[in-house]
């Protein structure tokens, strides 16, 4: 099996409960907080090592990355961290996740050492996962490996229309959710057709509906129903496990029915590492719920 490469941030999630979204210029009562070893190219990282596959992390983290517990964390899963580099004076990104009774999410982000992303030497690889991180460290990063998946991820916005038609240009799997896809067709001017003809596999979420493949067909991918305690980090638990089931040579409906799978255990307990599968657990979830053998 080959070696994932994931390019993206590293980040502490600070996750609270609140009752509900206070309007402007008001304020709410927060009921329970907890922090988490987060970023969405970490998740995504932790979630390729625990299904047994190989993993390398590129990313700017600050110093705290090891007082803080995350990097032996990552080095206990087996993650490799040969491109991951500590910049003095900087602080890790952090993500603040605010969660309502009705798991409404609204997330604000600190960027904090990502910044330093462009000062980084773009490592060699064959096939790179490009999660959200400095789009001009992945538009260097998508010309320069094999084979691309790309998640621009909530941070789409900082992204020109040049950025993104280059990256599109090196893309080989697209992953959005249905808000981003709609912004990312808007930025480039093209038709959401334009773009699976280009890119050729395109995968969008629609949370609690599931997901779609796109390209020589459209696919659906039904969720895995279980109960849900926080929904943070479920779209990198079902990239990882969509990637693992790709370099596995899984046909894009198993791997969108495997990535499925790891979401349903990560939504399970608060977090985006904190209920990780390995690959016998989430086969057997797998098989029970879609009747199938991998």
């Amino acid at each position: 099996m080959q070696k994932i490469s994931v390019v993206g941030h590293v980040a502490l999630d600070y996750i609270f409960s609140i009752p509900g979204f206070p309007e402007m210029n008001s304020s709410t009562y927060i009921s329970d907080y907890e922090r988490f070893y987060g970023g969405g190219a970490a998740n995504i990282a932790a979630a390729i090592v625990s299904l047994g596959g190989e993993c390398e992390l590129t990313s700017p983290v600050g110093m705290d990355f090891s007082h803080s517990g995350y990097e032996s964390h990552l080095k206990n899963l087996g993650v490799k961290l040969d491109h991951l580099v500590k910049f003095e004076g900087e602080k890790m990104a952090r993500c603040y996740i605010f969660n309502d009774e009705n798991q409404n999410q609204i997330t604000y982000f600190y960027w904090g050492a990502s910044y330093r992303f462009p000062e980084l030497e773009i490592p060699k690889a064959k096939i790179v996962h490009i999660a959200t991180a400095h789009p001009r460290f992945n538009v260097k990063m998508a010309k320069t490996a094999e084979f691309v998946s790309f998640d621009p991820g909530q941070d789409l916005v900082k992204y020109s229309a040049e950025d993104l038609s280059s990256i599109l240009s090196d893309t080989d799997i697209l992953f959005a959710n249905r808000h981003e896809i709609q912004r990312l067709c808007s930025m480039t001017a093209r038709s959401f057709s334009d773009i699976i003809d280009e890119v050729g596999t395109v995968v969008v979420t629609y949370g609690v509906d599931g997901s779609q493949i796109y390209g020589s067909e459209r696919i659906e991918i039904p969720p895995v129903q279980v109960s849900s305690v926080d929904p943070t980090g479920a779209g990198d638990g079902y990239r990882a496990g969509f990637l693992i089931g790709f370099v596995k040579g899984h046909d894009l409906e198993t791997c969108g029915k495997i990535g499925a799978t790891v979401a349903s255990f990560v939504v399970e307990k608060k977090g985006g590492q904190t209920n990780l599968p390995n690959w016998d657990q989430m086969k057997e979830r797998y098989e029970r719920f879609f009747h199938e053998t991998i």
